[in-house]
């Protein structure tokens, strides 16, 4: 359980408080709860994370944020484009940041992986350079035809500028035919299909062949012939801003020491010319669209999502003579093989804590202090009684919290990864748990909520950025058997299955706590299923146990808090998403790992080949954190 209410103190735990004024309407409510902020729905799934880590108290109770992947949103821009704000940056930065989950797919496809960790074969890597060739070729009339609409010198300059980077770059591709002993011009004569969808899409945007241009009679004028510049760059720029990204990656995870053949692809993309560049491609758009009016931006954004989705489908498209570590599924035999999904979810699954749209619930529909309960009704409180009681209970609840975190913390650090020691340590903050929930439960504040309100607020709760779409696809494959369970502390467990069937996902086994009702209006009283970090681990273990035994499981838990340590460390990969303070604080006491998603895969790449074998091992003491739903899908489940 974790107590969400006043805005009046700290918020230690990684949402935003809305409960600010109180209105008439419960739908009003509910809706302004779940809905005010439009950037949950919008292009940066990165809001809320960052959000938590400026919320969360000195103590670190269970901030958000973090991540290898938030260099998505802060790659090294000019001060404007560094801007955190998706509204303030100008063009080319806001689509980095709101097709950045496009950017995840491309870096988690099988040949980007495999290229990265250096095990990419000589044969598979001739074959995209002799593909990449037919890319830059097309770069390179490109950039002539928007230099030839551009009517500003300095943009004509500019462009020019970058049509020489890319002649250059030729130059490398054909030097590193001549040093893998390839021919390029022979490998290179069967174009492959992704290529050419590319190739043709760019070619004929820099030809004036748009969709939402009303022909190229309106492109007569120099002023109308600069939108077609930049209508072009724009089906450019995510392709060197995607390059210079996986460049700057790369080459932050290779060793000094380390003979990585693909060395000098990667420092050439890395290399500051190149990062300078994809910069210089940015900021010409930025300048030639300055004057361009809401629908032209609009066309500008449909070019640079589509770019970006035709980026994934080349790398997809790579041939490979190689075993991958991605996607996960990739590597599970339907008729062996069973994938158990395990997750959290308040603040894993949802944008806000489930108890904070309790708390709304009960004191919109709470009767006024000067107003008498109906007969035969549940006795309530006033909602000024309610809002004060909720207030105590989530600074006593946050008080506590601090203390058994910090008692927790007291115990001498581990020198090595010790599960027994963490479980144990763990039982202080389930009876820290307990009682808080006991106290709860004693102020009456959860008696009289409305079963059909609760379900309509669960129908409006917002998830995290692609945690749906993930769900909707993991039930959805057939390539491999797979069981879904969602594991909460969550008070009511109804909240929970209305929000996951809106998105169409009844099919996720549900176990969390329930409300008990009489005639559909709850008496106050929980029963008791999933209390504490204890309960939550026997849970994972009997649902575990329960299953058949004519396959092999591989288990994957998904968490946010400390609440989920030690399912996280039970399972064979544990995947904490955000970067909750207090859980890294306590995992590191007790010798935890925490390794970024991507540079983890890419060791267990090089390994992979090496040993020829796939190995996730449960209670290794290694955690995988990422920033986004969308990294736990490009890895499970690829693209």
């Amino acid at each position: 359980m974790r107590i969400l209410f006043s805005s009046s103190f700290s918020n230690p735990i990684k949402t935003p408080l809305l409960l600010l004024n109180f209105h008439s309407s419960l739908n009003h409510r509910v809706n302004s709860l779940l809905r005010s902020n439009n950037r949950v729905n919008s292009s940066n799934p990165f809001f809320f994370l960052r959000m938590a880590a400026t919320t969360t108290s000195t103590s670190g109770v269970d901030g958000g944020g973090g991540g290898r992947l938030s260099a998505l949103n802060n790659h090294n821009h000019n001060n404007h484009h560094n801007n955190n704000s998706n509204e303030e940056a100008l063009l080319a930065g806001r689509l980095w940041i709101k097709f950045n989950r496009e950017a995840v797919f491309a870096m988690y496809t099988p040949f980007v992986v495999s290229l990265a960790s250096g095990s990419l074969t000589n044969r598979s890597f001739r074959d995209y350079i002799s593909q990449d060739l037919h890319f830059l070729k097309a770069f390179s009339l490109a950039y002539e035809l928007a230099e030839e609409c551009a009517d500003d010198d300095d943009a004509k300059q500019g462009i020019s500028d970058l049509r020489k980077a890319v002649l250059e770059e030729l130059k490398m591709h054909n030097s590193f035919g001549q040093e893998w002993g390839a021919d390029l011009a022979k490998d290179g004569s069967t174009v492959n299909p992704a290529t050419v969808k590319y190739t043709d899409f760019l070619l004929a945007t820099a030809h004036g062949k748009v969709e939402g241009l009303k022909g190229l009679a309106k492109l007569a004028t120099p002023f109308e012939r600069t939108k077609l510049a930049a209508y072009t760059l724009g089906a450019m720029a995510p392709c060197m801003r995607l390059y210079a990204f996986l460049g700057k990656e790369f080459q932050a995870l290779i060793d000094p020491e380390e003979n990585h053949p693909y060395r000098k692809w990667i420092e050439n993309y890395s290399a500051e010319s190149f990062q300078a560049s994809a910069l210089q491609t940015e900021d010409l758009l930025d300048k030639l669209s300055v004057s361009l009016t809401g629908e032209e931006l609009d066309i500008i954004e449909k070019l640079y999502q589509q770019a970006m989705k035709l980026e994934i489908g080349f790398f997809a498209a790579q041939k490979l003579d190689q075993p991958t570590v991605v996607p996960l599924t990739n590597n599970l035999n339907p008729e062996e093989d069973r994938l158990m999904i395990f997750s959290d979810f308040d603040l894993t699954c949802s944008v806000v804590d489930s108890s904070a749209i309790l708390a709304e619930i009960a004191i919109v529909t709470a009767p006024k202090s000067d107003q008498n309960p109906p007969e035969n009704k549940i006795v309530r409180m006033s909602s000024a009684d309610l809002r004060n009681t909720w207030g105590e209970l989530s600074r006593q609840y946050t008080e506590d919290f601090e203390q058994c975190i910090e008692s927790i913390m007291s115990s001498a650090k581990v020198e090595k990864f010790n599960y027994e020691a963490l479980h144990e340590a763990l039982k202080q903050l389930s009876e820290f748990e307990k009682l808080a929930n006991s106290r709860v439960i004693e102020s009456g504040v959860l008696k009289g909520l409305n079963l059909e309100d609760i379900k309509r607020a669960g129908e409006r709760l917002i998830l995290q950025n692609g945690c749906t779409a993930f769900f909707q696809n993991i039930i959805k494959t057939e390539n491999v058997s797979t069981d879904v369970h969602v594991l909460s502390y969550c008070w009511c467990g109804d909240l929970i299955r209305a929000a996951l069937s809106s998105g169409g996902l009844d099919a996720l086994n549900v176990h969390a706590n329930e409300f008990t009702f009489s005639e559909s209006v709850s008496t106050g009283e929980i029963v008791k299923k999933v209390e504490t970090p204890i309960d939550k681990v026997q849970a994972f273990k009997d649902i575990l146990k329960s299953c058949s035994t004519d396959k092999k499981d591989l288990t994957v838990y998904i968490g946010d808090s400390v609440g989920d340590l030690l399912c996280l460390l039970e399972a064979d990969i544990g995947i904490v998403i955000g970067s909750s303070l207090s859980l890294k604080r306590v995992g590191n006491q007790f010798g935890v790992s925490f390794v970024p998603l991507f540079p983890g895969l890419i060791k267990k790449q090089k390994e992979y080949v090496k040993e020829s074998s796939f190995n996730w091992k449960e209670k290794s003491g290694i955690l995988y954190t990422v920033s986004s739903w969308a990294e736990i899908h490009a890895f499970i489940l690829g693209y």
